[in-house]
């Protein structure tokens, strides 16, 4: 797990911008801080920054070059295969001078080209100079587990793991009014959009080939859509599910630094860390909640699997004190706003697993394959269960003049009953778009003085949803926009802000695929989500953790907001000559969510302002 950035110039105004690779390469550090390398030809630049996983001696360092320099790679990431494509190599004749990843990536590039992209399991993003034909060639994983973002003009390309790396080379910081509109939707903004108008991110399963001033894209992988299972049987599904998430488990293990797993008491985290206890003799695991907060903290049912698989394990506990004194370095990682306030709980839980382990496996991807969220419930009771809309339909009005919070279990549930029963009136694109997002269009463009931008991307993203009613495309569309936009962004950017790996053995591609083929009733009936993988680990797993309600990795951010975190709004967001000056929001709007916030019925506008002070952050640092 590392940091790369590069830059290819097209010519001499262009090359002098490998000026700035030194300082791009050390916006990076935080990624990789056992080494820094840089790479230089006439027009071209590679920098990386190692946190060495496998192979720690000084062979496995980057740049690597490889057949007297023709090719250079700058990688990060684990292909957790390689001993096996390695033995591939070696029967071929080709030598090896260090026992790592990078080093068989590279090679198997130099014999296949872009098709070694097909043999390679893991999750990376890497740039490979061939400085014979001048040209550079960028890959992406799979599922996007790993990131990758790139900025072309008329006289270079430039990349780089993180937004402040690219920034570093001194490009026009121009705000992209159609991600801004976006961002205030959902609290994120999805590729290949980002924040700052030129700079995009390359999606998952996809590469670029750039070479005489060309840069072309293609896409490699696609999660399958066609259900290819028809006549496998449920038991028959169960075991192969068991077999395929025990080789993940087992290839994710492969490590010559301190492994562990994360474990917040869910399924999911629940299921790793069973099979990964089987596979190593003392497994170390790792869990957060939330002093004096009972409905956000869950390290009890955390303890609960540790003590059945005995596993050493630690409970962190944050207050309110520890939150505001991380706060700072927190939002200072986040390198283009990102507004999933879990990001705080990840990032303290990954400073504090970093001090015991450099590797940990994690649940992350099992809700968007699986159907884990409230959202895939109603969208399977809103085509499939006219007595339960029916109910919502008469508990609506009643829903409607109640107080509605995520922070208690009863201002929840009036929540979700009022978003409900307006999506069962939306069309099924309409409907998607919805539930994922914080705010709705109407709001956004209320709070933002330019509305007048192209917001076309929107329909090609949710254009896939306009003929379907399977709960599959549902979780398909999750698995291509939430899952690298949202819940992967937030892990790599709050593991790596700490020099800590994290590895998610559920997004195995063999694994998503054979579950992509599986019907929807093996995944979601009335009464359960998530049903095979419940199912096949039932007789594993303690039984107290099927008798719970799902809950996410969510942290009490209303009520931080209203007390400890009060200052920092006022300072940052809550100041009228600020806004007013900054051009981007009315005033009127923001004061009108801030009365929203602290009043009796804050609804989601606790996830608004945290999306604008995020944002007032990251203007303030970088713009």
């Amino acid at each position: 797990m590392c940091g790369i950035t590069g830059i290819l110039a097209y010519n001499e105004v262009g090359r002098f911008n490998l000026t700035n690779l030194e300082k791009a390469t050390l916006a990076l550090g935080h990624r990789g801080p056992d080494n820094h390398g840089t790479y230089f030809d006439h027009y071209v630049g590679l920098g990386h920054r190692r946190l060495s996983i496998i192979d720690t001696s000084p062979n496995g360092n980057q740049p690597f070059e490889i057949l007297d320099g023709r090719y250079v790679i700058a990688f990060n990431g684990e292909i957790f295969n390689y001993q096996i494509l390695k033995k591939e190599l070696v029967s071929k004749g080709i030598q090896f001078k260090s026992d790592s990843d990078t080093e068989v990536l590279i090679h198997l590039f130099a014999q296949e080209g872009k098709k070694c992209l097909e043999k390679l399991n893991g999750f990376f993003a890497f740039a490979i100079y061939d400085s014979v034909d001048k040209s550079l060639f960028i890959a992406r994983d799979r599922l996007g587990i790993k990131p990758l973002l790139y900025y072309i003009d008329e006289f270079k390309f430039l990349f780089g793991s993180e937004m402040s790396s690219i920034l570093a080379y001194g490009i026009e910081q121009d705000i992209n009014q159609e991600a801004l509109n976006y961002y205030l939707q959902l609290n994120y903004t999805p590729a290949p959009l980002t924040m700052i108008k030129g700079v995009q991110k390359l999606e998952p399963g996809h590469y670029l080939e750039i070479k005489n001033g060309a840069v072309s894209k293609f896409q490699y992988y696609d999660i399958p859509k066609v259900q290819t299972t028809e006549g496998l049987t449920y038991a028959s599904a169960k075991e192969k599910l068991h077999n395929l998430l025990e080789q993940s488990v087992g290839r994710r293990m492969i490590a010559d630094v301190p492994l562990g797993c994360f474990l917040s008491g869910g399924i999911d985290s629940s299921v790793i860390t069973a099979l990964a206890s089987t596979q190593t003799k003392s497994l170390s695991t790792f869990s957060i909640g939330f002093e004096g907060n009972k409905f956000f903290d869950e390290t009890s049912y955390a303890e609960l699997v540790a003590s059945k698989f005995k596993t050493n394990h630690t409970t962190f506990k944050l207050t309110n004190e520890e939150i505001t004194a991380h706060l700072e370095t927190i939002v200072d990682h986040i390198d283009e706003p990102f507004a999933d306030s879990s990001a705080i709980p990840v990032y303290l839980l990954s400073k504090k697993t970093r001090e015991h382990v450099t590797v940990a496996l994690s649940g992350d991807g099992a809700d968007e394959i699986f159907s884990g969220y409230n959202k895939h419930a109603a969208w399977w009771k809103i085509e499939n269960d006219k007595n339960f809309k029916a109910l919502m339909a008469f508990a609506g009005p009643l829903a409607r003049i109640l107080p509605k919070s995520r922070s208690s279990f009863f201002g929840n549930g009036v929540r979700q009953i009022v978003k409900f029963t307006d999506a069962m009136k939306m069309s099924r694109k309409e409907r998607y778009w919805f539930l994922a997002s914080f705010a709705n269009q109407k709001q956004v463009h209320r709070l933002m003085k330019d509305t007048q931008s192209d917001y076309s991307q929107r329909d090609q993203w949710m254009e896939s949803m306009a003929n379907y009613s399977r709960l599959n495309d549902l979780l398909w569309l999750d698995s291509k926009f939430v899952l690298p936009n949202d819940m992967l962004k937030k892990v790599d950017l709050m593991s790596m802000a700490n020099s800590l790996e994290v590895r998610v053995p559920f997004l195995d591609h063999e694994l998503v695929n054979f579950v992509f083929s599986l019907s929807e009733e093996m995944k979601i009936t009335q009464s359960m989500r998530k049903r095979i993988l419940q199912d096949t680990f039932r007789d594993v797993l303690p039984k107290e953790l099927y008798n719970r309600p799902k809950k996410g990795f969510e942290m009490p951010l209303l009520n931080w907001l209203k007390t400890s975190l009060k200052s920092e709004l006022d300072q940052h967001l809550f100041d009228k000559d600020k806004i007013e000056g900054q051009g981007l929001f009315k005033w009127d709007e923001v004061e009108s969510l801030k009365k929203q916030l602290f009043s009796g019925n804050p609804e989601d506008s606790h996830a608004r302002v945290w999306a604008l002070y995020v944002f007032q952050k990251w203007h303030s640092k970088y713009l």
